[in-house]
């Protein structure tokens, strides 16, 4: 079985616009092999045969959120494929909403996909260890570990976030939602949360 890292799950989620966890699913089925997870998620109807997956979104906009309180603050990068697009309020409107939810949600990363594995074994060792302090049965606790791994990239990456203004969807889903409609590829590429008293990872 070929070993799924999340450099070969991103390359797989930047082709196909597909989600992080069917990304990985595919590629665990193809045992690797990204051209037959890319017929999979087409099969599964996750991927579009369409052209858009396939477009760079390299125009954006540069977006900011201050807190009322002006104690939190927020800088964000959403990418488009047009300048036209870019200037839309639509557009604009999208890159607020997100920037907001980095302020209110204070998420590390921008996807799954983006943790890197000394974070995730991290993680994972004090899910397993968190298990065993309560007493969970040994064979339960891989299960254990996974559940509470996707409650980590819920709470840590930006599209895997409940949307603030409706936690019926996830962030990942507002943003494709959004792309149908204006029918150009989005995304979002950084971003940094400032909070008084906080360090930021650079600093």
């Amino acid at each position: 079985m070929a070993e799924i890292t999340a450099s070969l799950v991103k390359s797989l989620r930047d082709a196909t616009g597909a989600g992080m966890m069917d990304c990985k699913k595919a590629l665990t089925e193809a045992d690797g092999d990204m051209a037959r997870a890319k017929e999979l998620l087409r099969e599964w109807g996750i991927a579009r045969s369409d052209k858009r997956s396939g477009r760079e979104a390299r125009e954006g906009i540069i977006a900011s959120y201050i807190h009322h309180s002006a104690k939190v603050g927020v800088l964000l990068e959403l990418n488009c494929e047009t300048d036209f697009v870019a200037r839309t309020e639509q557009f604009k409107q999208l890159a607020g909403d997100l920037a907001m939810q980095i302020a209110a949600a204070a998420p590390t990363f921008v996807a799954a996909a983006d943790v890197d594995e000394a974070t995730l074994e991290r993680e994972r060792r004090l899910c397993r260890q968190q298990a065993l302090n309560e007493g969970k049965p040994e064979k339960m606790i891989d299960r254990i570990v996974e559940g509470r791994m996707k409650s980590f990239y819920k709470e840590q990456c930006l599209l895997s976030q409940p949307f603030v203004k409706d936690e019926s969807k996830d962030v990942e889903s507002v943003i494709k939602e959004a792309s149908g409609v204006i029918g150009e590829k989005l995304g979002v590429a950084r971003f940094v949360r400032f909070a008084v008293g906080e360090k930021t990872d650079e600093e």
